[in-house]
C-alpha cells in the first residue's frame, strides 16, 4: 500500500525501503572500514577479533587503506593453535603476526579458485614494515587441481608453517574479503622479540634485489646515480615507484636500445618510473586525476613526462602513449616509500616517440593508448599547475581534516537522502 505524504501523493513501501537502504549504504561509506567491527559480527572468529583489537598499532596501519583479504582463523582452531602460547610473543611480534594475516590484494573466491598450479605470491601488511627478510612477508596461495583445497604456506622453502582455506566468511566487495582458515600463520625468519620501534632504513636497490625478479632495474639504478636523488626524496610527501620486472627488459623489441643512451636521457627514464608523492595501492586504484607528473617532469618541465594511472578490469593500469603496462605486485609499501612492480617498461614518447615496432599486450578490453589525449600538450598540468591522485595517506592532512575528502562528500549526500526522506514521508 502506498504511504501518503503531506503533499498527497504516495509512494510504496518497496520505494520506502530502497531509499532506507540507499541511506544505509552511505552512511556505511561515509564510516570507513573499521575491521574489527566487522569481524565482530561473526561470533565463531571473536578470539581472534581480540587478538585484532589487542594490536592497537594495526588500526593505525589499515586506517588508509583498502581492497584487503583477511585470513581469520576460528575460535576451534585458534584454542588447538599452541603457536601463542610456545612463542610467548610480546605485543610487537604478535602485531607483526597478525599483519601476516592481512593481504594487500582483494581476492574474491572466484579468484581463488583460478589461482594458475604454480600458485600466486601475496604481499601481506607485514612486508610493508621491512621486519620480513626477503619477501618473506609474502604468502604463496595454491590450488589443488583434484581436491580443490587451497593452501598458504611462506615463500622459504621447508617452512613449518601453514594453512589451508576453510570457507569464505564475509565480502565487502573490492575492499575487503574474510577467509577462514584453519592455522594460525607465523611468518618464516621473522625475529619474534623484535621491537616494533627498530628504525628502519631502506635502500632502494637492496628492496628490488630481495624482490627476486627486478635485477635489471636494480642494476641500471645502482649505475645511474639516480638512487641517493629517490632516497633523498623520501622526505617529505614520500615517493610512489613503478619498477619492470626483469622479463620486461627481455621483451623490448631491438629498435629499443634503451640501454645504449647516454647518461643523462637514461636518468630521465629511469625517473620517469617515479611518483614524488607515497600513493599506497589503495590509492592508485582510486584515481581521481588520471594524468600525473613524474620525477622527470620535474627534471624537463611542466606538462611532459606525464603517466596516465587508471583502473582497468580490477588491476591498476599506466599509459606513457606509446606503451601501457599494469602492476603486477607489491614490492614495498610504508609511508613514505612505495615500490610496485609492472609487467613493462615505461617507455616516454618525449625520447622514443611514437615508435610502432613497441608492442605492447594490454590487459583485455583496455582502452588503447590515445595519442591526442596523452600528448604533452593536452596533459593537465600543462599550464604549471600540478595534478595529483587522491591525496595520499599523510598528504595534505590539514586540508583534509578540515574539508573532510572523499568522506565529506559521503556525508553530504547522506544529509540529501535524510533531506529527501523528511519531504517524502
Amino acid at each position: 500500500m502506498p504511504s501518503p505524504s503531506r503533499y498527497g501523493f504516495g509512494i510504496s513501501q518497496i520505494t520506502l525501503r530502497l531509499m532506507m537502504l540507499l541511506f544505509l549504504f552511505f552512511a556505511r561509506a561515509a564510516s570507513g572500514l573499521n575491521l574489527t567491527a566487522l569481524l565482530s559480527t561473526v561470533p565463531e572468529l571473536s578470539q581472534f577479533t581480540s587478538l585484532l583489537a589487542s594490536a592497537t598499532p594495526l588500526a593505525a596501519d589499515l586506517s588508509d587503506r583498502s581492497s584487503l583479504s583477511i585470513l581469520a582463523v576460528p575460535n576451534a582452531y585458534l584454542a588447538a593453535d599452541d603457536h601463542l602460547s610456545r612463542h610467548h610473543l610480546s605485543p610487537a611480534a604478535l602485531a607483526d603476526v597478525l599483519r601476516y594475516h592481512v593481504l594487500l590484494q582483494f581476492l574474491s573466491w572466484s579468484d581463488l579458485r583460478a589461482l594458475p598450479p604454480s600458485g600466486k605470491l601475496i604481499t601481506t601488511l607485514l612486508q610493508t614494515t621491512g621486519r620480513a627478510t626477503d619477501n618473506f612477508g609474502s604468502v604463496n596461495l595454491t590450488r589443488d587441481s583434484q581436491s580443490g583445497v587451497i593452501s598458504i604456506r611462506s615463500p622459504a622453502p621447508y617452512s613449518p608453517s601453514n594453512a589451508t582455506i576453510l570457507s569464505l566468511v564475509k565480502t565487502l566487495p573490492y575492499n575487503v574479503t574474510i577467509f577462514a582458515v584453519n592455522s594460525l600463520l607465523i611468518p618464516y625468519g621473522l625475529d619474534l622479540m623484535a621491537s616494533e620501534t627498530r628504525p628502519m632504513v631502506l635502500n632502494i636497490t637492496s628492496a628490488l634485489v630481495n624482490g627476486h625478479n627486478f635485477n635489471v632495474a636494480a642494476s641500471m639504478l645502482a649505475a645511474s646515480g639516480v638512487e641517493q636523488e629517490f632516497e633523498a626524496d623520501e622526505g617529505g610527501a614520500g615517493i610512489t615507484l613503478f619498477v619492470p620486472v626483469d622479463d620486461a627488459f627481455a621483451d623490448l623489441p631491438p629498435s629499443v636500445a634503451l640501454q645504449s643512451l647516454p647518461a643523462d636521457k637514461k636518468a630521465v627514464v629511469l625517473k620517469f618510473h617515479v611518483l614524488h608523492s607515497y600513493y599506497p595501492l589503495g590509492s592508485l586504484e582510486s584515481v581521481v586525476n588520471p594524468f600525473q607528473p613524474t620525477l622527470a617532469t620535474e627534471a624537463m618541465g611542466a606538462g611532459s613526462f606525464t603517466l596516465n594511472i587508471s583502473r582497468v578490469n580490477g588491476s591498476v593500469a599506466i599509459n606513457t602513449g606509446i606503451v601501457q603496462a599494469s602492476i603486477t605486485q607489491t614490492v614495498f609499501d610504508q609511508n613514505p616509500v612505495a615500490i610496485f612492480g609492472v609487467s613493462k617498461v615505461l617507455l616516454p614518447r618525449e625520447i622514443f616517440g611514437k615508435n610502432p615496432t613497441v608492442s605492447t599486450k594490454p590487459l583485455d578490453n583496455a582502452p588503447p593508448p590515445d595519442d591526442d589525449a596523452l600528448s604533452p600538450e593536452n596533459s593537465p598540468g600543462f599550464d604549471g599547475q600540478p595534478s595529483h591522485l587522491s591525496s595520499p595517506p599523510g598528504f595534505r592532512e590539514d586540508v583534509r581534516s578540515h574539508a573532510g575528502g572523499a568522506g565529506g562528500s559521503l556525508n553530504f549526500v547522506v544529509l540529501l537522502c535524510c533531506i529527501g526522506l523528511y519531504f517524502v514521508v
